[in-house]
């Protein structure tokens, strides 16, 4: 039996309403870090650490190898949550208290999970509101990695499916 060649298009995406305080979303199916993600990262960003390039170095620093760019697991990670956290667009109103526990590596495979810390109406822009949320990443053994915090404006459904702006 042949398969299916169409395609249909699936919108996966949370307006302001769909978000409730200690909703917690685990995002899709992880994302593992190669070699040439990191070093075409850290040349792009002209980050001139090398630890993320010379395995020498990094080694007589103590590592088992070049070490994944810092940003790049950073940004891997918030990538996951887009879709399921703010794919409806809105002003990204910044992130909060990143911290890094655990060095990546070339080869290490990241998930990530978020939780809403809160929500609210936005004061000065009737058709969104603001939700805050906590984000974490993780090796697939549950280690933590990286966490932060962020906010988003979001748009609300009824305005969105008005076709509003």
């Amino acid at each position: 039996m042949a398969r299916s060649t169409s395609s249909t298009k699936t919108e996966k995406i949370n307006y302001f309403e769909d978000f409730e305080e200690g909703q917690e979303f685990e995002h899709h199916w992880g994302r593992t870090i190669n070699e040439g993600d990191n070093s075409l990262f850290s040349t792009l960003t002209m980050n001139a650490n090398p630890t993320y390039f010379n395995a020498d170095y990094a080694g007589d620093l103590g590592h088992n190898g070049v070490v994944a760019n810092h940003l790049l697991a950073f940004n891997v990670v918030f990538g996951m949550s887009v879709q399921d956290l703010s794919e409806a667009g809105g002003a990204f109103l910044g992130v909060e208290g990143l911290k890094f526990h655990e060095t990546v590596y070339p080869g290490d495979t990241l998930y990530a999970d978020s939780e809403v810390l809160s929500k609210r109406e936005s004061e000065s822009r009737p058709h969104q509101g603001i939700v805050h949320w906590y984000t974490k990443g993780t090796r697939p053994d549950g280690e933590l990695v990286l966490e932060y915090e962020r906010k988003n404006l979001i748009g609300k459904r009824e305005y969105n499916e008005e076709g509003g702006q």
